[in-house]
């Protein structure tokens, strides 16, 4: 029994597919990986909003949870989310399709989890499948720009403890 999956190639049996797969892992040609869209994956994360971004040789579409990236929600917002396209320039995002999944959290967490999740997915797209100088490059020139399009926030809301209101507030102490 033969189990066809769609590829660039056409229909390619399960059996090529992992065979190309080991062939590719120990040095086989980087067409070949284009051609079967092995997706770059990368995802990212800011308080408790997660975005997973999938990132494939393409026409240069970049959706997030199914809608375009010129039509996100809040408008304010958008050019936090743009910013890695407009740093980098449109001619790097051209050859790549990128589908971004993004849940949790409130609007503004959202979109700076997009905004790393874009910008990490790119540099593996570049590492994995066109050239390491261009992947420091790019690297180079986000980190100087804003260094958490690239690296996590790592602060976290601290849990309330007791005797006080908060996490570090206190109540009022009364001596008399």
């Amino acid at each position: 029994m033969h189990i066809l999956f769609p590829t660039a190639l056409g229909l390619l049996d399960l059996r090529l597919i992992i065979h190309l797969r080991w062939r590719y892992s120990r040095g086989f040609s980087q067409t070949w990986r284009q051609l079967l869209q092995i997706p770059s994956n990368a995802s990212a994360g800011r308080k408790t909003a997660v975005a997973v971004t999938h990132c494939k040789a393409g026409r240069g579409l970049i959706k997030i949870n199914g809608v375009p990236i010129e039509l996100v929600q809040p408008e304010i917002l958008r050019y936090k989310a743009f910013e890695p396209i407009l740093l980098l320039g449109r001619h790097k995002f051209a050859g790549v399709d990128m589908r971004i999944r993004v849940k949790g959290g409130g609007h503004t967490s959202q979109i700076y989890a997009i905004r790393q999740s874009i910008s990490k997915a790119l540099v593996a797209y570049y590492q994995k499948f066109v050239d390491e100088e261009q992947k420091k490059e790019i690297k180079d020139i986000l980190v100087r720009y804003d260094r958490t399009l690239l690296v996590a926030d790592p602060r976290r809301c601290e849990p309330k403890k007791f005797g006080g209101r908060g996490a570090r507030a206190r109540f009022q102490k009364s001596y008399r």
